[in-house]
């Protein structure tokens, strides 16, 4: 009834407690700054964060503050507390794990596509980003020379490009998965994937996830060069069929994560042909090397006949931390696999044809929210163009033979493996260590002085069981001098 004490009512205007436009200027203006000046200072700062385990929990409140803070003392709090406690990816002398750098072009493009805030779902909910992101991974796809018949799109991680790429592969076995599901089937033996012993920890847990165990995984062994043994691949499936395993799919490796080895894939794809198995390349690192024709051949011969390849530009393309671009020549099958469409998803574009038009991405993959990635990767391609990203890749390839020349001109240091990208394995091998033991125990310790001196940042590998100093020269603002410090500081510790 009109006028009812208990009808409810529209409240009164409050004070907004949002930024004003003129606000968010104005801390944006002072935020931009702090990282103008942050990438100017960054090489003075240690790259590996020189602080212990809870030491930032100790320093923040225990619970949420009651009201409202000034923006101003949250960036100054930025400062003092996040800064000291962050290992600087960013920085020239990062030389550990595979570098990702993040170029000033990405950087950008991240505050604008936190600006529009865009979910690309559904075409609907983000045609810019769903349109911009097919654009740009069919660049990507030419500029390392993959034929156009590859469908690509992004997701965040390496980890996640291969669990749909696997998934996808787990479908293809026609076994009716999706709809029964793996559980209580007495008509389903195991279903197995194969990797080699360098292959990235991420593949056995995308089979862990997909619900084939850890005894889904079989781990094939690799040669002196570390790259995958396909006689033992071939045995290894050869084996499991005799024994009632159902083989799945084989991931061959561009680039693997100790040495950068570049598995046989020709082999392994005419393999896998012949066994009707899903071929997935994990081009994660090294696929980027494929961007440079003289290399192209090396780095990516056969992978054209894969039906999964994944590359991340978050890693040697120099675009912001997370960006991982899945190609696939069987988007149907991936969509086969992934689309599931409620009544309040269904739209009238979802009948048009798929590929650079309507297409929904939320069909190709786990994740119904979807960032719009594909602008940083856009802006950051642009920004370079192609002969501006082979140039910093050359730059970092002569950078690495010139350590390799040092490396292999001093009898106390023992190189562990080949070459084949910009990453190195290497140990110091004095003339009174002969041991194993030793021999490890002594390239811990350098390596702890090396990390502990705050001037350079080294990682570690272990090869066929022999322990190795890692490094990988593969930083956007990356130059000779911080691979002629880092050679000093080899040389300091070793002493």
């Amino acid at each position: 009834m009109t006028g009812d004490a208990t009808e409810p009512r529209l409240p009164p205007d409050v004070p907004a407690l949002e930024m004003t436009p003129d606000q968010f200027r104005d801390h944006g203006h002072a935020a931009v700054e702090m990282a103008a000046a942050y990438l100017e200072k960054v090489a003075g700062l240690p790259p590996l964060a020189p602080v212990e385990p809870g030491e930032l929990v100790g320093r923040l409140p225990g619970r949420a503050p009651d009201e409202a803070e000034p923006m101003g003392q949250i960036l100054a709090d930025f400062e003092s507390l996040i800064l000291p406690a962050t290992t600087h990816w960013n920085h020239p002398r990062f030389f550990a794990y595979f570098n990702s750098s993040a170029a000033g072009a990405g950087i950008i493009a991240e505050l604008l596509s936190a600006t529009l805030n865009v979910n690309a779902m559904l075409w609907r909910t983000g045609p810019a980003a769903t349109e911009l992101e097919w654009v740009v991974c069919a660049w990507l796809a030419q500029m390392l020379g993959l034929p156009p018949t590859f469908d690509g799109h992004i997701n965040d991680t390496a980890s996640s490009s291969t669990l749909v790429a696997l998934a996808a592969a787990r479908e293809s076995l026609g076994l009716g998965i999706r709809e029964q599901g793996l559980a209580g089937r007495a008509d389903l033996g195991p279903i197995r994937v194969y990797g080699s012993d360098q292959t990235h920890s991420s593949v056995e847990k995308a089979v862990i996830t997909l619900g084939l165990g850890r005894n889904g995984y079989r781990t094939v062994a690799s040669d002196a060069q570390f790259r995958m043994d396909v006689g033992a691949l071939a045995r290894a499936i050869a084996e499991d069929v005799a024994a009632g395993v159902r083989p799945c799919a084989v991931v061959a490796t561009v680039g693997t994560t100790a040495t950068t080895s570049i598995d046989p894939v020709p082999e392994i794809s005419a393999i896998c042909r012949a066994e009707g198995l899903w071929l997935h390349v994990d081009a994660a690192h090294g696929g980027a090397l494929a961007a440079l024709p003289e290399h192209r051949q090396r780095v990516f011969q056969g992978v054209d006949q894969a039906q999964s390849v994944l590359v991340n530009p978050h890693k040697w393309l120099f675009t912001p931390i997370d960006c991982s671009v899945l190609w696939t020549s069987r988007p149907d099958l991936l969509r086969r696999t992934f689309s599931l469409v409620p009544d309040y998803l269904a739209t009238p574009e979802a009948d048009r044809e798929q590929g650079m038009g309507a297409r929904n991405l939320m069909d190709f993959g786990v994740a119904l929210g979807r960032r719009m990635r594909a602008l940083k990767l856009w802006m950051v391609l642009r920004y370079f163009g192609q002969e501006g990203i082979r140039q910093t890749l050359r730059s970092h390839l002569e950078m690495a033979a010139w350590l390799r020349s040092r490396l292999e001109g001093d009898p106390s240091w023992e190189l562990l493996a080949p070459v084949p990208m910009s990453t190195l394995c290497f140990r110091h091998r004095p003339s009174h260590l002969d041991s194993e033991p030793a021999l490890e125990g002594h390239n811990r310790e350098l390596m702890a002085r090396v990390n502990g001196a705050g001037r350079v940042f080294i990682s570690h590998a272990v090869l066929h069981g022999t322990f190795a100093l890692r490094v990988t020269i593969g930083g956007l603002r990356t130059g000779p001098q911080d691979v002629e410090t880092l050679w000093e500081e080899l040389l300091t510790a070793a002493i």
